[in-house]
């Protein structure tokens, strides 16, 4: 087990898990959110030292994170995913609480940041919640098939962390 809690756990995620990941990525829900990646993008994750491709459980695979940035000399790590499919059980709080802890103590980085899409207002307050600040905009910078979408760059920094109730 990678990191565990009362509610869920988290573990390196294995080849067997693939077809969870892929099919949770296609879930019409969370595809309009994120950018969906194949089976051999995920196979490459897995094996990329600068990645950590992770299972969220609850006694069965309940979602995935990807954090990319391991290797980053400037302790700066990017949330890439963080995808839930049952929601509403306070899982993606809890897989924040975990990896935040695990970020700023255990990987001693400075700054974790993501980006999300400014129509996807759930995991947006999710992010404000867990202490993220926008950074800026990346205004229509993603083009989908009925136009320009823009992404929120969100980051917290570890003085922030510290300064939170855990």
């Amino acid at each position: 087990m990678f990191l565990k809690s009362d509610i869920l756990s988290l573990r390196k995620t294995e080849l067997r898990d693939l077809d969870f990941v892929c099919s949770l990525e296609s879930n019409e829900e969370n595809a309009k959110f994120i950018i969906p990646w194949s089976k051999e993008k995920h196979e490459k994750a897995i094996e990329n030292t600068d990645l950590l491709h992770l299972i969220v459980e609850d006694n069965h695979p309940v979602g995935y994170i990807i954090i990319a940035g391991l290797e980053n000399p400037n302790l700066s790590l990017e949330l890439v995913r963080i995808t839930i499919g049952e929601k509403g059980k306070g899982y993606g709080k809890e897989s924040f609480r975990l990896i935040k802890n695990w970020v700023f103590t255990n990987h001693n980085a400075n700054r974790l940041w993501l980006d999300v899409k400014v129509n996807n207002m759930r995991a947006f307050h999710l992010y404000k919640k867990q202490g993220f600040v926008v950074e800026g905009t990346l205004r229509e910078c993603l083009k989908n098939e009925k136009g320009f979408e823009s992404l929120h760059i969100m980051s917290i920094l570890k003085s922030e962390y510290e300064n939170q109730d855990h």
